[in-house]
């Protein structure tokens, strides 16, 4: 068996949906807010399915902004594996349905469901050096184009002034 737990995550709380396997829906989806004994209870759940099928399940949702932070942050102190899926990819999946309706419990079911389609990879733990290298490339492209701007607003004005 190859489960999974879809989360679509919102402001404050989240939408819990589980597959045991492809197309194996376990139980109805259910709600769950970021507090301490909701995610307690959350954890309870994966370790029914792991109960279930022998095997930790794989969490899957998309990276919503800050509101994922507690989550991640919770299932990263447990060490439960996780996919944060970029939005644009569950975007693309969802235009390709047919159906059109939008609830949190059908994209907590469709995040399950482009799991068993997609070859994703668990979310890896970057190390504080590569953040602030990514930081610091960010903050040189920013000064970068400030510069050209000013050249070019320099440039502008040369020409009005000297044509």
């Amino acid at each position: 068996m190859n489960p999974v737990v879809g989360l679509d995550v919102a402001k404050g709380e989240s939408q819990v949906q589980a597959f045991l396997d492809q197309s194996k829906p376990y139980g109805k989806s259910f709600s769950m807010k970021h507090i301490k004994e909701e995610l307690d209870h959350f954890l309870e759940f994966l370790k029914e399915i792991e109960e279930v099928t022998g095997q930790m399940p794989m969490v899957i949702l998309e990276s919503t902004g800050h509101d994922h932070s507690p989550v991640i942050q919770y299932l990263e102190e447990q060490g439960i594996p996780y996919i944060l899926l970029n939005p644009i990819i569950s975007y693309q999946a969802k235009k390709s349905s047919l159906r059109k309706v939008k609830t949190d419990a059908i994209d907590a079911y469709q995040l399950c469901v482009l799991y068993y389609k997609e070859d994703l990879e668990p979310h890896k733990i970057r190390g504080i050096q590569l953040l602030d290298l990514r930081n610091l490339s960010r903050q040189q492209e920013i000064v970068t184009n400030m510069y050209v701007e000013a050249k070019l607003q320099f440039q502008t004005i040369l020409d009005q002034v000297f044509p």
